[in-house]
């Protein structure tokens, strides 16, 4: 061949031939929640791929994300990743990606998987939903079996935020001691050794199967009455 008309050498080193490792996890992420809106996979297959792919993103931002950010803390302009994509950059595209992702992972769940969960007679019952029976149960539930693993950690100058376990459910708390009316922000933390859904009592020949609420709703309802050495004014939760 003329070398006159060959063509140019290609180097290895060029950045636009390669992906973005960041990105290209989320994508591979995409595919656990294609599972998920698929139609045709078992429901309750589908109810795993929306946990596993959550469980995958809280491990990324973990990870990942927090690899990126502590690059920007350290000054460091670019990733390590042969893409030499800038480190905001990076953290810029993975928020908006994350968040379409996030809004497809909500809308299949509460559109699709939930209506057809109670189809079947599998119904999760929010705050609003739960009848007179279920709030007498929960309270049982509550006394016994929730309420004395929980440990409200305060925050104040002499008590700094604390060390919260990776992948935990923690609500964010407001206290009120009795006849003093200034709030103590706390941080309570459920244990591992509560199931993270707690079951309701059904109807028998109801159309439900098997009725659950949320742990965080059951601490919610109860926690602000539960001791009489302080109230809670108002609750966040995270997991």
């Amino acid at each position: 061949m003329d070398s006159a008309t060959a063509p140019p050498a290609l180097s290895l080193s060029d950045p636009a031939l390669y992906i973005n490792r960041e990105l290209s996890w989320l994508e591979f992420n995409r595919r656990v929640l294609e599972e998920a809106q698929d139609p045709t996979v078992p429901l309750l297959e589908r109810l795993k791929f929306l946990a596993i792919f959550e469980s995958n993103l809280d491990e990324f931002f973990m990870v990942r994300v927090g690899g990126l950010q502590q690059k920007v803390q350290a000054g460091i302009a670019y990733g390590s990743g042969a893409d030499h994509m800038p480190v905001k950059e990076q953290l810029e595209r993975i928020e908006q990606t994350v968040r379409r992702m996030t809004a497809e992972t909500y809308r299949c769940l509460k559109e699709d998987v939930l209506p057809a969960l109670e189809r079947e007679g599998i119904v999760l019952r929010g705050y609003k939903d739960l009848t007179d029976a279920d709030r007498r149960h929960l309270r049982l539930v509550f006394q016994r079996e929730i309420f004395p693993v929980l440990t409200p950690l305060a925050i104040d100058p002499g008590h700094p935020f604390p060390h919260l376990l990776n992948k935990s459910l923690n609500l964010a708390v407001m206290l009120r001691r009795p006849r003093d009316e200034e709030q103590l922000f706390a941080v309570v933390q459920a244990p591992a050794v509560l199931a993270r859904f707690v079951q309701l009592p059904t109807e028998p020949g109801g159309p439900a199967k098997h009725v659950f609420t949320s742990l965080e709703t059951v601490i919610r309802m109860h926690l602000g009455n539960s001791s009489p050495a302080w109230s809670a004014a108002a609750m966040r939760h995270s997991a």
